[in-house]
């Protein structure tokens, strides 16, 4: 091998590395990578940032402000308004919710169609006694399912498309994957709707949705203010910081007959007022002695303590690479910069109310959450984090939606009819959002994962560099060495079975950049059509269905499903073996060799 190749195979197999270790972001691993292939020469320093106004990478960032909009102007929500139905029959809930998170995946971004779709889940779980284990994990495949039927579902496809573009000439169409992905889809949501469910640990299944998923009473207690207190007079704001070292919050003041849950940081203590705080046995010690408290004693605290009409309690996960991953709250400044109390987490369905100020947040944790109710949607969306709960429909929010879908369809239309570019349709809808106020400018901006972009716009240049130093050849040449006295498709079914591996040990867009250029290759050298190759990258990369870190989305239902790490490829095995079985016919039949 030239210098050259050893360089390439030497940053792929970092990548793979860090990828699988899972120390570091994803974007800021595939950056590093980029850096390390300047410095040693596979990467023309001029072509270093060429992947930031690379198609893929606009495409990708106009779909997410498409999906906001129309998750903004309420479309979705008039749609599973009408779309969930209310049973308790988990084979029509469940195959009903996951068919729908594949229908939203097919025309918003899979990520955005899941995070709509769970509150609405769980309530449905909910309001007939049916565990979230059973719901969330059906829903998160039936969104990762959807990608697969277009164009714009999924960043894979996207990038799949531009490829052929670049090697071809002409890119695949925005229903060219609908062929192959509705077929896999449709089957997919049959499987995990009527039988994959059944393959989740029944102890996972025995927890009822509606029961309390965080057991905060114990750590909840009401103290009083006594007449030689040293605080007497002083701000809450004050005590509150100093309470918050030794690990207590202030959830609510209690003053004769008025309760005050979340109370004013600027309200002075009085003799006599009582606090609701939280805190575990030894800092409720601690507290109660240095601050002359008097402990209460109440059995049960009335809920009218801690939330009210103004005040809400919500639970929210962890969205991963969320801004607040590995902080605690104090560095977090939770209740300062956000204006929310953190009262509980849980973990893999564990519930942890002690030390709270020295937990750092992870991706897939379920928080519960005080605030007040008309910031605290807004809020916790500013954090990185996931309600829930759904949020109640805007007055006027239905005009907004139709003019919202029919943006987005004309746009459909217009990069379908081939009458502009994909990425100039898209500007228009969004430009034209923006226009009637359907979303601001800020937030547009806010909706694009800058880390998404940041990796593919990183790992773009990487997959040239291993197809121009000729390590994509080398990697293309010994597949073919070991497929060569088979038929082609055997080498098509090793390429999607090696996608689909990638794609659970690493970041899918990561996984399509890397594997597009190997097919393609591999197909040349079977002298054979590269589509079927290319189709099967696409395919393999949204099929993430064996590990939580894998698809986003297997990481968000983490928490609030209360699932164990193993208990994804007890469905998601069966799951994959389905897709290579449906699709491969398909893949013949639609892009023959």
């Amino acid at each position: 091998m030239s210098p050259d190749q050893i360089a390439a195979f030497a940053i792929l197999i970092g990548v793979l590395f860090f990828f699988v270790w899972g120390k570091f972001r994803y974007d800021l691993v595939a950056f590093a990578a980029l850096v390390a292939g300047v410095i040693t020469g596979i990467i023309p320093s001029a072509e270093a940032f060429a992947g930031f106004s690379h198609p893929a990478v606009i495409t990708v960032a106009l779909v997410l402000m498409l999906s906001e909009g129309l998750q903004r102007s309420g479309a979705i929500d008039v749609i599973t308004d009408f779309a969930v139905p209310e049973t308790s029959k988990p084979v029509i809930l469940i195959p009903a919710l996951a068919a729908l998170a594949a229908a939203l995946s097919g025309v918003i971004n899979n990520v955005g169609a899941l995070a709509l779709l769970m509150p609405v889940a769980i309530q449905s779980a909910s309001r007939v006694g049916l565990s979230p284990a059973m719901v969330l994990m059906p829903l998160s495949f039936g969104s990762i399912l959807g990608g697969m039927t277009t164009l714009i579902g999924t960043p894979p496809n996207i990038i799949v498309a531009n490829y052929r573009a670049e090697s071809s000439g002409e890119p695949f169409g925005m229903f060219s994957y609908s062929w192959i992905g509705i077929p896999v889809a449709v089957m997919g949501v049959l499987f995990v709707g009527v039988l994959g469910w059944r393959l989740i640990p029944k102890e996972r299944l025995s927890k009822r949705a509606g029961e309390d998923l965080f057991e905060v009473q114990p750590y909840v207690t009401e103290v009083r203010v006594t007449e030689n207190a040293a605080i007497i007079d002083r701000f809450l704001m004050e005590l509150g910081d100093d309470l918050a070292e030794s690990d207590v919050d202030i959830i609510g003041l209690i003053r004769g007959e008025d309760h005050f849950p979340y109370p004013p940081m600027t309200e002075r203590i009085k003799a006599g007022d009582i606090l609701v705080i939280r805190a575990d046995a030894d800092a409720l010690d601690r507290v109660v002695a240095d601050f002359a408290f008097e402990l209460v004693g109440a059995v049960e605290i009335p809920s009218g303590s801690i939330k009210s009409d103004r005040v809400a309690l919500l639970e929210a996960v962890v969205m991963p690479r969320s801004r607040i991953e590995n902080l605690t709250p104090k560095e977090l400044g939770l209740r300062t910069r956000f204006k929310l109390n953190l009262l509980a987490v849980s973990r893999h369905g564990k519930w942890i109310a002690e030390r709270l100020g020295l937990h750092r947040f992870k991706a897939g944790e379920v928080l519960l959450l005080q605030g007040d109710v008309s910031q605290i949607y807004d809020n916790i969306a500013r954090m990185g984090c996931l309600p829930l709960a759904k949020r109640s429909l805007r007055v006027g929010m239905r005009r907004q939606a139709l003019v919202a879908v029919v943006l987005f369809v004309a746009a459909i239309l217009a990069a379908t009819l081939k009458l502009v570019p994909i990425t100039v349709a898209f500007g228009i809808a969004v430009a034209g959002m923006i226009l009637v106020r359907i979303i601001s400018p800020s937030r547009a901006y806010s909706s694009i994962d800058i880390s998404v972009v940041v990796l593919l716009a990183a790992m773009i240049p990487v997959g040239g560099a291993l197809e121009s130093t000729g390590a994509a050849k080398i990697i293309a040449d010994s597949i073919v060495a070991v497929t060569g006295s088979f038929p082609p498709v055997i080498a098509l079914v090793v390429v999607m079975i090696v996608t689909m591996t990638l794609s659970d040990i690493m970041n899918n867009v990561a996984t399509a950049v890397v594997m597009a250029p190997i097919a393609a290759l591999i197909a040349t050298q079977f002298a054979v059509s590269p589509d079927p190759f290319l189709m099967a990258v696409a395919i393999g990369a949204s099929c993430a269905f064996l590990t939580p870190v894998g698809h986003q989305n297997n990481t968000l239902i983490l928490g609030p499903g209360g699932y164990e790490f193993s208990d994804y490829w007890r469905m998601g095995l069966p799951l994959e073996i389905l897709v290579v079985v449906v699709s491969v016919p398909l893949l013949l039949l639609v892009w023959p060799l």
